[in-house]
């Protein structure tokens, strides 16, 4: 049917006059809720982080057998104190950074201003990797080198715990490498569009 507009002008209606639809308000509430997905699967990786570092420094920090002088400690062992200090490090960065996620999803700002968060994210990430995975295999090898001897043998349960925390320690390493991963995303999304995510 044609409107009065068109008969007063004489012309005919466009065929493609239509009913205009709200496609950049639906294309930004999606992208949003990408945003927040994306953000959320973060928030998981710095809490896995956080559990299995804290957990590593607190299975290090209590591996300690007898009482007498002859019994072994974690301190006595220079890789084992590097095990316990990098696990607690991480520990207390991935709580940071958990506050730091909570706060991006619940108010869709960052805590510093996004330049500095992205690269701030993607730095401490790849450093505190690369030191979780230093440690791990620093306290790896003086395992092994501690099962050739009386130390292994006459309190294995002492070795048996150390395993265990540097096993903690690579799972830490693992789920910070994962948030590396998508932390980088943000920094070349940053890099290529101006914005830590590509709404």
């Amino acid at each position: 049917m044609r409107s009065p507009q068109s008969l007063r002008n004489g012309g005919t209606p466009s065929p493609h006059a239509r009913i205009p639809t709200p496609h950049h308000h639906f294309h930004s509430t999606v992208s949003v809720q990408k945003l927040k997905r994306f953000n959320s699967l973060i928030l998981v990786f710095r809490l896995s982080t956080f559990c299995f570092s804290l957990a590593s420094a607190v299975f290090m920090i209590t591996n300690s057998r007898g009482s007498g002088s002859d019994s072994p400690r974690w301190y006595d062992f220079d890789a084992f104190r590097y095990v316990f200090a990098a696990n607690a490090i991480v520990a207390v960065y991935s709580l940071f950074e958990m506050i730091a996620s909570v706060w991006e999803i619940s108010r869709e700002v960052t805590i510093f201003p996004e330049i500095l968060q992205v690269w701030f994210d993607f730095g401490h990430d790849q450093a505190f990797a690369y030191l979780l995975l230093s440690a791990g295999s620093a306290g790896t090898a003086l395992l092994i080198t501690l099962r050739g001897t009386d130390t292994c043998r006459a309190t294995s349960a002492f070795c048996v715990q150390s395993t265990i925390s540097i096993a903690l320690g690579f799972a830490g390493f693992l789920f910070l490498g994962l948030s590396s991963l998508l932390s980088g995303f943000r920094v070349v999304c940053f890099v290529i569009n101006g914005s830590r995510f590509h709404l």
